[in-house]
């Protein structure tokens, strides 16, 4: 089941949306939309879907159009995380022409964009429904939109790694390589993190995995191993502790590697490599 996210708060979006319209407006605003449409000129428009896949950003939009002019009628026929089908229409528009057309390229940006987001997501989770392994998003997100791209995942079926750096402990290999060894690493992280402090150590060997699990981490990262390591990493485990599999994971690999039996998997291809879906707005 997929526990949807709530709306990004205003103080988060704010400061993306404002940039993103002041990008778009420059120095003179809409020399177009000025030049030909007059004050008060009423428009109806829809925002419908060209290609199937999962919508997400709807928060985000919302948004943008508040900003422009709050007084558009927004109307969500599609809210968040809804598949798509060709055609659908996802959100009715009416209000002020000008107001209408000054928002529709940031709206459709965000929205192309974060539901690229959600459909990729949703294409590697369907892809491993049939096993106990959840799909993960990473830290290889767009600088700058994080939030909207890990909470475009959860639109998807997907769930988070780490929002940042501060959030929790993560030892990666060159941690490991700076302390001299696993056990170090994780000694001197259980040292220094709070009873509430997740710790997770990145091994690539099954004799690496063998020295964190005495330290008791709360998660190891299995980098780029093979089915048959993984497989093994899951037995050497016996349960005992979270194992997340990482490292070249594609849609054409993620079946086999959630069969292994690992609990996540984390795939940096849901924000760095999933393609702008498709969306238009149109006159009615």
């Amino acid at each position: 089941m997929i526990i949807l996210p709530p709306p990004l708060p205003d103080i988060i979006l704010d400061p993306i949306v404002r940039l993103a319209l002041a990008e778009d407006l420059g120095r003179a605003g809409d020399l177009t939309t000025d030049a030909t449409i007059p004050p008060g000129t009423p428009l109806k428009v829809v925002i419908a879907a060209r290609k199937p896949g999962v919508i997400a950003g709807l928060d985000v939009a919302a948004y943008a159009l508040k900003l422009v002019d709050p007084d558009v009628k927004l109307v969500i026929e599609k809210p968040d995380g809804s598949r798509l089908e060709k055609g659908d229409i996802i959100a009715r528009l009416e209000g002020p022409a000008r107001s209408i057309l000054i928002a529709e390229r940031t709206m459709l940006n965000f929205l192309g964009r974060l539901s690229a987001v959600a459909t990729m997501t949703r294409t590697f989770a369907d892809r491993i429904a049939h096993t106990k392994a959840k799909i993960v998003c990473t830290r290889k997100t767009t600088p700058g939109h994080r939030a909207l791209e890990k909470r475009a995942v959860r639109c998807g079926g997907g769930t988070s790694h780490r929002y940042g750096l501060d959030d929790a402990i993560l030892i990666k290999d060159n941690h490991i390589a700076a302390c001299g060894s696993v056990s170090m690493a994780l000694e001197r992280a259980k040292a220094y993190a709070g009873h509430l402090r997740m710790i997770e150590v990145e091994v690539d060997s099954l004799e690496q995995l063998k020295e964190a699990l005495p330290h008791g981490p709360h998660a190891v990262l299995l980098d780029n191993m093979s089915n048959d390591m993984l497989r093994e990493a899951v037995a050497i485990a016996g349960g005992k502790v979270v194992l997340e599999a990482s490292g070249g994971v594609t849609l054409d690999t993620v079946a086999s590697i959630a069969e292994t039996g690992v609990d996540f998997i984390s795939a940096g291809a849901l924000t760095h490599s999933a393609p702008n879906l498709d969306l238009g707005m149109d006159v009615v």
